[in-house]
């Protein structure tokens, strides 16, 4: 096979990294954006020459204006669109804010409106499916010790270890 034959039939996914911050209750951080009709993660797209971890911390910096440690990768997730084509998704913990932490967030005014931390049954009434299964998989292989976890559009593809 020729090379550029071999290039055509690889993969190029977007990659999008973003990470879930929780409250004393367990409840997960979670910020509604001004260009989205839907509730989202802290969290963006990779950019060129940037791990998934820097675009991670980069984007919570841009949107909250904090940088907490991100703890670990809870999980991987693949979930191409037909919009978009094939994506490559990270959701890193990024642990319990601490007081001190929620007083200094300071939202970036053009991209998000507001936050809130929400509940299991809040997060699927505030964001689109595939979102709202990929955040609650992330909390139970958090809860579980089991992270990281291999996600596909959200779910443990059938067959999965568990």
């Amino acid at each position: 096979m020729a090379a550029s034959e071999h290039e055509a039939k690889m993969a190029h996914p977007r990659m999008a990294a973003g990470a879930l911050f929780f409250d004393a209750s367990g409840r997960v951080l979670m910020v509604e954006p001004t260009y989205k009709d839907y509730w989202d993660i802290p969290g963006g797209y990779v950019e060129v020459g940037e791990s998934p971890l820097q675009a991670a911390v980069r984007e919570v910096g841009e949107e909250l204006g904090i940088t907490p440690p991100l703890v670990r990768l809870l999980a991987v997730d693949w979930a191409p669109s037909d919009a978009e084509g094939d994506k490559v998704l990270y959701l890193f913990d990024g642990g319990q804010l601490t007081p001190e932490a929620l007083a200094e967030v300071s939202l970036q005014p053009d991209e998000v409106k507001s936050f809130a931390f929400l509940a299991p049954d809040e997060i699927t009434r505030r964001t689109i499916p595939r979102l709202a299964r990929r955040i609650l998989a992330a909390v139970e292989a958090r809860s579980s010790g089991v992270a990281p976890i291999y996600l596909e559009h959200g779910q443990r593809p059938s067959g999965a270890a568990e």
